[in-house]
């Protein structure tokens, strides 16, 4: 329960000041992004949702009004108290003359609605509804109503984004001939939050495991690296990106949020910083390497069914031992007989087919071979018809769910194939990691994914005896809990911990209120196993934002429960950037530089996270080299015409973008 929440006024007739951001949606991303726009950049944010309750979550008693009241009433308060605890520093809620997020509520972004919301004289609108076809809707209107508004659209079907994209680009340049092209670039913006969500879930199921992020046909690898045992140093890499909560002595960790106070990880800490802090997990970017050009998708296994895969173990057993009989009687014939070896196989079949005549005036051995023959062609009928019966069993059952095999082990259990599993479950098989899927529902999205991939599935309720005992999960090595209901993924969580009690656990929940109390709960339980709560919305919020305020995100690496930003920047207009040294550009905490793009402004790709066209009949040699260049000189002078790569945290980008808007607002 949230408690009480005081109801905040309707504002319907005050309309909002121009340059303000409109998000329009249905769900928790919908919130977090208002509280990400609010709180962390400081723009005046008017949120429209539906009247009534959350639709995905029917056993809340409060409407979306009610929980996006709650979610800025916590998230304001604790903006408070770290005014209070850091103000003598200056450092409290830099927003304090930003007004409260304007709330309204209406069952479709209509034509009346966005004029009421100011859509004329917004700067940018994102559309998070959890259907496509609205969001869709809803950005036609908007183009059609503000053709200089820039779009952000959240949408699953990665196709119809690249389409949408293109078209509602072409229509602002047709509405504004002569727009600069880095602008029309960032007119449009098309993401998903599943996506954005997938590659940090699945790397939860892994120790040690990597982030990818990817630029200009690059990969930066962020690597996890558990924290070393006696004696060891940790490898630094190219550079240290944060520090986790977990250390030797703990190797579970703290819960990773901001409330864990001096056990929470540190994003982006210097070299004294991480030079005292012997002993703790680390994040690291390790060697950077070309990514592979954006290829059509291979199928998964040969062009034919495997033979163990049309036949079973029992089945091929025996038919290996009618071989291995009759190839044993061909043999004893060779040696009680002057036959040759030809005419000796030739009526061993013939014996064995029983289309020999009897050997009556042939020399005893002969008829004992006979005899023998005979028998071993009649263990050969059954096995013909269960050959038969098992291969018509095979095809009529291709379409069909695998269940788990009995030797399986070390996989991953992961509950739910709506868009979150499903995603994640590709990625999973990406990485080569054997999974077992739970789902409730036949007709679930993920469902003829896990066919086409023959991925062992489990159909039922996970809530329900023997569930996951049929996913063999005591033999399983992680559990990945992403139901969209966060009593579901508790309850099998608890469950899965109670039948093995060193399981590596991950599972979704969105109140971090609520999160911070299982994971706490479930440590003093389990001290030496490894549990992780992760938000979708939380995960997906910040790359939403940045995208509203016109610029690049190439990745978000999730660090326990924060979340590290990889970005691409124009030096120029940012003065913590601009006439400094890399060394001096870069502040402990709020962002780093990481690589510069050499390539001149006027041959830049706008995109950096786009990958370089496929070409079939082309090597690794027709890919055309990347301008970026990571190995920096910590004395290189930082120039206006410049764009580079940083990792930064959430209030660190935004004070970057703060300030950039400062300047152009003074010029």
């Amino acid at each position: 329960m949230l408690g009480f929440v005081p109801p905040l006024p309707q504002q319907p007739g005050r309309p909002p000041s121009s340059g303000h951001m409109i998000v329009c949606g249905d769900d928790a991303l919908a919130r977090r992004l208002a509280v990400e726009l609010r709180f962390i950049y400081g723009e005046r944010v008017t949120l429209l949702l539906p009247p009534g309750r959350d639709a995905g979550s029917p056993e809340t008693p409060l409407t979306q009004r009610g929980r996006a009241a709650a979610l800025f009433g916590r998230m304001s308060a604790a903006m408070n108290r770290a005014g209070n605890a850091n103000g003598a520093a200056g450092s409290g809620d830099t927003n304090a003359g930003v007004e409260a997020v304007r709330i309204m509520e209406a069952p479709e972004p209509s034509d009346d609605v966005l004029e009421e919301a100011g859509i004329d004289r917004a700067a940018a609108l994102a559309l998070v509804y959890d259907d496509d076809e609205r969001n869709i809707r809803a950005a036609l209107t908007a183009r059609r109503l503000n053709p200089r508004l820039r779009l952000v659209i959240r949408l699953y079907n990665r196709k119809l984004g690249q389409h949408l994209e293109e078209l509602l680009d072409q229509a602002a340049a047709v509405a504004m001939p002569g727009i600069d092209p880095a602008l029309l670039d960032a007119s449009t913006t098309v993401l998903s939050d599943a996506d954005t969500a997938a590659p940090a879930l699945a790397a939860t199921a892994l120790t040690g495991s990597s982030k990818i992020i990817q630029a200009e046909g690059l990969l930066l690898r962020a690597a996890e690296r558990p924290p070393p045992r006696a004696g060891e140093n940790a490898d630094p890499g190219l550079c240290t990106l944060a520090l986790l909560s977990s250390t030797t002595n703990d190797p579970a960790g703290a819960e990773g949020s901001d409330s864990s106070g001096d056990e929470a990880p540190l994003l982006l800490p210097d070299a004294h910083t991480v030079a005292a802090a012997t002993g703790r997990g680390t994040v690291v970017l390790e060697a950077i390497s070309r990514a592979d050009p954006d290829r059509p998708a291979t199928r998964m296994g040969g062009r034919g069914a495997p033979l163990a895969q049309v036949f079973s173990r029992r089945l091929r057993w025996s038919a290996l031992g009618v071989a291995l009989s009759a190839l044993a009687l061909v043999i004893a014939s060779l040696l009680t007989t002057e036959d040759t070896a030809l005419h000796s196989t030739y009526l061993t079949l013939l014996d064995l087919l029983g289309m020999n005549d009897p050997a009556e005036d042939a020399p005893p051995a002969r008829q004992v071979i006979q005899i023998l023959s005979g028998v071993a062609g009649l263990l050969l009928l059954p096995l013909l018809i269960a050959g038969v019966l098992e291969a018509f069993g095979t095809l009529r059952t291709a379409s069909s769910l695998r269940r788990p095999p009995r030797g399986l082990s070390g996989h991953v259990v992961l509950l739910g194939l709506g868009k979150i599993g499903t995603r994640v479950l590709v990625r999973l098989r990406e990485l080569d990691i054997p999974v077992v899927v739970v789902e409730e529902d036949p007709d679930a999205r993920g469902i003829p994914l896990a066919r086409s991939m023959h991925v062992p599935t489990v159909i039922g309720d996970v809530t329900q005896e023997g569930v996951l005992e049929a996913a063999k999960i005591r033999r399983a090595h992680a559990l990945l809990a992403l139901t969209s209901i966060d009593t579901t993924n508790l309850e099998a969580t608890l469950y899965a911990r109670s039948v093995k009690p060193d399981l590596r656990v991950a599972l979704r929940l969105y109140d971090d209120e609520f999160a911070t109390a299982v994971y706490r709960t479930l440590r003093t339980a389990h001290p030496q196993a490894l549990t992780r709560s992760r938000s979708v919305s939380h995960l997906a919020a910040p790359a939403f934002a940045v995208a509203m305020m016109g610029r690049q995100i190439l990745g978000a690496v999730p660090v326990e429960r924060k979340v590290m930003l990889f970005a691409a920047l124009e030096v120029a207009g940012h003065p913590q950037l601009e006439g400094r040294t890399v060394e001096q550009a870069f502040r402990s905490g709020a962002w780093r530089v990481l690589a510069i793009d050499t390539t001149p402004p006027a041959d830049r790709n706008p995109d950096l996270a786009a990958l370089p066209p496929y070409d079939p009949e082309g090597g690794v040699d027709a890919v055309p080299p990347s301008g970026l260049v990571w190995d920096l000189h910590p004395g290189y002078v930082l120039r206006a015409q410049d764009r580079v790569v940083i990792a930064a945290t959430r209030r660190g980008l935004a004070e970057l973008l703060r300030r950039q808007r400062s300047a152009a607002s003074r010029r």
